[in-house]
């Protein structure tokens, strides 16, 4: 386990040496790697979505069934090798088992370490790629002291005892970031928030709004940008979505505060502007990086993301919607929206094992109107 404390102590230097780099973004994280950059149809990042009657494709998502009902604020989903889930409740601090092939939640543990305020709780799940092996599971947990990943075994019934993994990430009332997705490579991506404190996003000295890339002991990744450094990229401002394409490309959904949501590509070492940009960057020669797609605040507010049938889907909070938006080697088409309104606010979307999405509606997180099974896991098909 490294402290953040014991990384960005002993790598300040070589940070503050990274920013005299002529290569990369103002204020970024030194030179950088060549690395995809897709665009739009008009080769650049697309304009913002001001409408969304255009069809995005032949698919018409619709949902199957409710996979649970009843819950408090889901948060994390994720799917063990035999089929079965684990999902984290937020405020209740529980994490649940919901049978492969559905079946009623129980509860195989609570997150004693977490304190829920605000955005703030048991967020972020994800299994370990060698669970076979280890039997880990991974959570994203805010404390009394710091946000942190920790790890877990789980033996089918109940989980063990949480180990940290990566402590002394900043945690707040509001914009906690906590999504958590392991690369094909077995390293983990991180995604935090700026607490609301917003010019932790452009320091360097903090892990807060940053997307980070770790080992599955909590390391930073040799080839990270900075050697020693868990920092992939930064100026992030509420990175609550990640997921990869069928290209190996790392996505995120961002959170906006007044004029526009983001959809981001994630590139190694890159500074994505935040405060110093909300969107596209007024000046076309800026070198911050630019959102690919961009949402009033009004129609997303964009928290998990995942990709499936050459598409990504989109959870949308205050749209009360799930955007799809198709990506190909060349960038991204025109999104279009479905379910508006008719579940309120959605948190999280996955991929579950036999191809379908699953969908959770957040209307208990305080800020919702819950209908009467609320909060509840939506089975979506794309057929």
């Amino acid at each position: 386990m490294r402290t953040a404390l014991a990384v960005l102590l002993s790598t300040s230097a070589l940070l503050l040496s990274a920013c005299t780099q002529p290569e990369g973004d103002p204020g970024g994280l030194g030179p950088q790697q060549p690395t995809p950059q897709p665009s739009t149809q008009t080769g650049e990042p697309a304009e913002p979505s001001e409408q969304s009657s255009e069809s995005a494709g032949p698919v018409r998502p619709h949902v199957v069934g409710t996979v649970a009902r009843n819950l408090a604020a889901p948060w994390g989903v994720t799917f063990l090798p035999d089929g079965s889930a684990l999902v984290s409740e937020r405020d209740t601090t529980r994490v649940l088992a919901i049978p492969a092939g559905g079946g009623r939640p129980r509860e195989v543990g609570r997150l004693g370490i977490a304190a829920p305020q605000g955005e703030a709780g048991v967020l972020g799940l994800a299994t370990s790629p060698t669970y076979d092996d280890d039997s880990l599971v991974y959570a994203y947990v805010s404390t009394a002291e710091d946000n942190r990943v920790v790890r877990m075994e789980y033996d089918g019934r109940r989980l063990g005892r949480p180990d940290p993994v990566l402590t002394g990430i900043p945690n707040g009332f509001i914009h906690d970031g906590g999504r958590l997705l392991f690369a094909d490579d077995g390293n983990l991506f991180v995604s935090t928030g700026e607490t609301g404190d917003e010019q932790l996003a452009q320091d360097r000295d903090s892990l807060a709004g940053k997307v980070l890339r770790i080992t599955p002991d909590g390391d930073p990744v040799a080839d990270n940008p900075v050697e020693g450094s868990p920092v992939w990229t930064m100026g992030h401002r509420n990175v609550q979505g990640l997921a990869f394409d069928e290209h190996g490309r790392l996505w995120a959904s961002e959170f906006g505060a007044d004029t526009w949501d983001e959809l981001n590509l994630i590139s190694r070492g890159r500074n994505y502007g935040w405060p110093l940009h909300e969107g596209r960057a007024p000046d076309p020669q800026d070198a911050y990086r630019d959102p690919y797609v961009q949402w009033r605040t009004s129609e997303a507010s964009p928290s998990g993301l995942a990709y499936l049938d050459g598409s990504l889907w989109m959870a949308s909070l205050r749209g009360q919607r799930l955007w799809q938006v198709p990506v190909s080697e060349e960038g991204t088409g025109k999104p279009r929206d479905w379910f508006v309104g008719d579940y309120g606010r959605m948190r999280t979307v996955v991929v579950a094992p036999d191809g379908n999405l699953w969908v959770t509606t957040s209307n208990r997180d305080g800020r919702g109107d819950p209908a009467a099974q609320d909060d509840r896991i939506l089975e979506v098909a794309l057929r």
